[in-house]
């Protein structure tokens, strides 16, 4: 059978991508995985303490735009969730990002109150504040708290996360989570937030459930490349794999997950614990937080970080710098030559740290601009 479209991987960049063509264009779709699941690093799946499990690591759906909102609520109701992330440091359970609330689990009171005043006065209230942007004051008060911030909330975390110091990241990446001027404990600001009531595969599987889109798993993109089967090409993949590497390998960072069982009905007090300094897990995350659950025990995730080594494990991270920023580019004008049959979108294709509403919002965009556009 022939295709319109092939769309490799089954992530949100691509299963957006095909549910859009199939309802809207009514054009035939084959969507094909390398992995025996949907919903790429997003799947999870029904436990045997019948808790919801993310097998990849904790997604909480958060966004400003409603558009996303409202597309993404066509396929699932809404367990409204506010995320709330407690730091390990010098023992204690802080707020994170690290606020003035942290500030006074941190510091004596009338110590904080000063630290208070003064980060009021030189940045406002209600502010957020990349760390390597507060380390530049000149103030001596401020000079050590952010010193303070750096080595115990960002340096360590940001190593065995990275592999490298923060000030060796793209800005982008270094500044996703700042230093917050507020009581607001919640992890995310976003107009809106929640968990889907029936999980994450359950929205691929709607999404994905058209007449017109076929869906092979443990199919890889080599496995079918010169069958011909379809005119369009949407590749979600390592956009350097695509090119058999000619500009050398993109580095990725990898995560690997330890899922323990525990006889209690709770683990720990937020859904997600981080460790910046201790132990070699960066953060545990207890899934019952997320969605209702009877269940009388409790399965918590230790989240390992690693290097991404090709057929060994998966790649969660690209890890923007000026030196991979120059291979990208070179990737990228490789693109454009066969843009016509070949189009490139997601984390991976593109090399960008996206949000899953960054993604499902590209995606859209994807669509009405690269697709319907040169239809119509």
């Amino acid at each position: 059978m022939k295709y319109d479209y092939l769309i490799v991987g089954t992530g949100f960049a691509g299963t957006v991508v095909a549910e859009r063509i199939a309802s809207r264009l009514d054009k035939k779709v084959l969507v094909i995985d390398r992995r025996n699941h949907i919903g790429g690093n997003c799947f999870d799946y029904l436990d045997d303490n019948g808790i919801i499990v993310h097998k990849y690591g904790p997604h909480i759906f958060h966004t400003n735009s409603k558009k996303v909102w409202d597309y993404i609520s066509g396929f699932t109701n809404w367990n409204i969730y506010f995320h709330n992330v407690l730091a390990v440091v010098e023992g204690k359970k802080i707020p994170l990002p690290f606020n003035l609330n942290s500030l006074y689990n941190i510091f004596p009171k009338k110590f904080a109150e000063n630290l208070e005043k003064l980060m009021i006065d030189k940045f406002g209230y209600g502010v957020k504040i990349p760390i390597l942007k507060m380390l530049e004051t000149s103030d001596n008060d401020l000079k050590f708290l952010a010193e303070f911030i750096y080595k115990n909330v960002f340096l360590g975390y940001t190593i065995k996360q990275w592999g490298l110091k923060p000030e060796e990241l793209d800005f982008s990446v270094s500044s996703r989570v700042p230093v917050f001027i507020s009581r607001d404990d919640r992890y995310f600001q976003d107009t809106y937030q929640g968990i889907p009531s029936e999980g994450y595969t359950s929205i691929f599987e709607k999404m994905l459930n058209h007449p017109n889109i076929e869906l092979r798993l443990n199919c890889g993109f080599n496995d079918i490349k010169s069958s011909k089967e379809a005119d369009k090409i949407i590749y979600t993949g390592m956009i350097d794999e695509y090119f058999d590497n000619i500009f050398g390998e993109l580095p990725y960072r990898s995560l690997n997950f330890e899922f323990k069982s525990f006889s209690l009905r709770q683990y720990q007090e937020t859904a997600q614990v981080n460790y910046p300094n201790n132990y070699d897990f960066t953060r545990t995350t207890e899934f019952k937080h997320f969605l209702p659950s009877k269940s009388e025990s409790t399965t918590v995730a230790f989240e390992f970080p690693q290097q991404f080594v090709r057929g060994l494990n998966e790649p969660y991270y690209p890890i923007p710098s000026p030196e991979n920023e120059l291979i990208v580019r070179q990737y990228q004008a490789q693109a454009e030559k066969i843009a016509n049959n070949v189009q490139f979108i997601g984390r991976l294709a593109e090399y960008k740290y996206y949000n899953m509403d960054q993604i499902v919002g590209v995606a859209l965009s994807f669509f009405e601009n690269k697709i319907v556009k040169k239809l119509f």
